[in-house]
């Protein structure tokens, strides 16, 4: 019984963004201790009914390498049948949730010929992302803060998705040479008008308020409330999905986007009337004209770091 709910309440959720339902089948994993720098890089926090994972390389503004997305990926596994844990929740430390994939570590693996240590790296992350897309208990992922290119594909695919006056999201995968990936060509694709095209071609930014109206996040509230939510969520002893969202709704904000916000245009039908999908690509190829020299010259040194492209 406890399984049918929370497939239905995952379903629900899923739903809400446009994500499909996936059966899944699995063995609960036990988690295994591995080294201690692992271990520092995702942190766990336990609660009455909840577990917290925390993304801890503020330095790096939390970017995931293969060790830091194995260790969730057995955390999670080894959580979603265990009775006790009723629901969990996602966060960053510092000025980041997770600023996507550590570039520079693969970017270095392929100097180095390591094509294998990328490419597992991929197939983790994948692995990952399409556990979140199917997990069956209720999942909050606070974006508080940066929020870039895998970090949004490793949860985004969660029940609830809680931005801040802080949240700064983007999918500038193009501006490196590569494509949004880790599931961003399901949920942008999803988005309203041309909205998903646009970001995936130019690696615009969205804050918290603009994430909200356009459906990539359920909940805003100011970063100064954040410790009120979490202090409400740590006592809840419940796997309840409207439980945990009553919660979240309790200390948040009603926001409207700002006028010169990309979803403003789309509300006010700008990208449904004056951009079709031709004008999108034709949008998005003066983009890269423009940056055309820059580009080509970014390209011969080694990808910058999310530090360097979020000053």
């Amino acid at each position: 019984m406890q399984r049918f709910r929370g497939v239905l309440q995952a379903g629900h959720s899923v739903r809400r963004l446009g994500f499909l339902s996936h059966q899944r089948t699995y063995l609960a994993q036990p988690y295994f201790a591995q080294n201690d720098d692992v271990q520092d890089q995702v942190l766990v926090e336990g609660r009455a009914n909840s577990r917290s994972t925390i993304l801890n390389r503020p330095d790096s503004l939390n970017a995931i390498t293969t060790s830091m997305v194995a260790r969730l990926k057995k955390l999670y596994e080894s959580w979603e049948e265990n009775s006790d844990i009723g629901f969990i929740i996602m966060k960053g430390s510092g000025r980041a949730f997770c600023s996507g994939a550590d570039v520079v570590d693969l970017y270095q693996l392929i100097n180095e010929g390591k094509l294998e240590e990328c490419k597992k790296f991929f197939d983790t992350l994948y692995k990952f992302v399409y556990l979140m897309g199917t997990y069956v208990k209720p999942h909050v992922a606070i974006l508080d803060g940066i929020t870039m290119g895998a970090g949004a594909g490793i949860s985004l695919p969660g029940m609830f998705r809680l931005v801040t006056d802080k949240t700064v999201f983007s999918h500038p995968d193009t501006q490196l040479g590569f494509h949004p990936d880790a599931g961003a060509s399901f949920y942008l694709s999803r988005l309203p008008g041309y909205i998903g095209e646009y970001l995936a071609l130019t690696g615009d930014k969205l804050n918290g308020v603009d994430m909200i109206a356009c459906g990539l996040a359920t909940h805003y509230c100011l970063n100064a409330r954040l410790a009120l939510i979490e202090e409400r969520l740590g006592k809840l002893i419940t796997d309840d999905a409207s439980v945990i969202e009553s919660s979240l709704a309790q200390y948040g904000d009603l926001v409207y986007p700002d006028k010169r916000s990309v979803i403003h245009n789309a509300v006010a039908n700008v990208y449904n009337n004056l951009l079709t999908k031709d004008t999108v690509k034709r949008k998005g190829v003066e983009h890269c004209q423009h940056h055309s020299q820059a580009d080509c010259n970014s390209y011969q040194k080694p990808a910058p770091s999310a530090d360097e492209a979020y000053p």
